[in-house]
């Protein structure tokens, strides 16, 4: 079964999108089977991925008019997409009345989670419907965060949804890393703030940092990721070490789940 990511941040500006249009492209180079869910109105990973925002069915689509997810998957040279587009913006105010309102995407997703190594969802940057089913549907959550003054806020006010969504609604949900955005080496506020992040979250923080790059900018214009864009950049180079320090991490993770599982067996056995 794949690795469902919801990569959020409920502060905006942050680098979510790019985090998410340039992993999906690294992780497809290494290798892996990758699905970027748009699930943010804006859709700007659908534009990123090179996919057009008029494309039907997409996220809305699955959501409110119950269309399968693999009906709406765009295949990509850099993974595979399922696009959205200002429809999505009523989608929050239009699920109220749904019957387990919280638990449409997760319930979507599993048709299509064997066929994907990992699933991101790009999430929307506020807590509303289509956050909470990001959160809901996802296994754990990757918070890109800003090299700046207001990091730590933006963080305080995610931990707190993770939270509420593991007492009421995803008690499996965790916090999968946090990765240090606009990270640019001549300023002594991006340490600072590295360090701070740091000293919360120990080692969930990524040794990766991605830097203020001009081409991570530029390659949406051009609709594709910055991996493809221009594979020699900073940016391109930073995003495809994050893919790899996140595919070690998950490694690491499984062969410990499966170690403890192992325990557990063998001492039911003799037990």
């Amino acid at each position: 079964m794949g690795k469902i990511i919801a990569v959020a941040n409920q502060k905006g500006g942050v680098g979510k999108t790019t985090t998410c249009v340039n992993l999906t492209c690294a992780l497809k180079k290494r290798g892996r089977r990758v699905l970027l869910v748009d699930c943010d109105p804006q859709g700007n990973s659908t534009s990123g991925m090179g996919v057009d925002k008029t494309a039907t069915p997409n996220c809305y689509d699955m959501l409110m008019n119950g269309a399968a997810a693999a009906d709406c998957i765009r295949s990509t040279k850099y993974g595979d997409v399922l696009p959205a587009n200002m429809n999505l913006s009523g989608c929050s105010v239009e699920l109220v009345g749904s019957e387990q309102r919280e638990y449409i995407m997760k319930t979507a997703l599993a048709a299509v989670q064997g066929d994907y190594d990992f699933i991101l969802i790009d999430c929307p940057p506020s807590l509303e419907l289509l956050t909470i089913n990001a959160l809901v549907a996802a296994d754990s959550v990757l918070i890109p965060v800003q090299c700046e003054y207001y990091a730590l806020e933006g963080i305080a006010d995610l931990m707190r949804s993770i939270k509420m969504c593991n007492k009421r609604l995803n008690p499996a949900l965790t916090v999968q890393g946090i990765v240090m955005t606009m990270y640019d080496s001549r300023t002594k506020l991006s340490d600072q703030v590295v360090n701070e992040v740091r000293k919360f979250f120990g080692k969930k923080v990524y040794k990766t940092m991605i830097p203020r790059n001009v081409r991570l900018s530029e390659a949406p214009s051009h609709r594709k990721p910055a991996i493809a864009y221009d594979k020699e950049s900073k940016g391109a180079r930073a995003y495809l070490h994050l893919a790899g320090e996140l595919i070690k991490r998950e490694e690491k993770a499984a062969k410990a789940a499966q170690e403890a599982a192992a325990a557990a067996a063998a001492e039911v056995k003799h037990g």
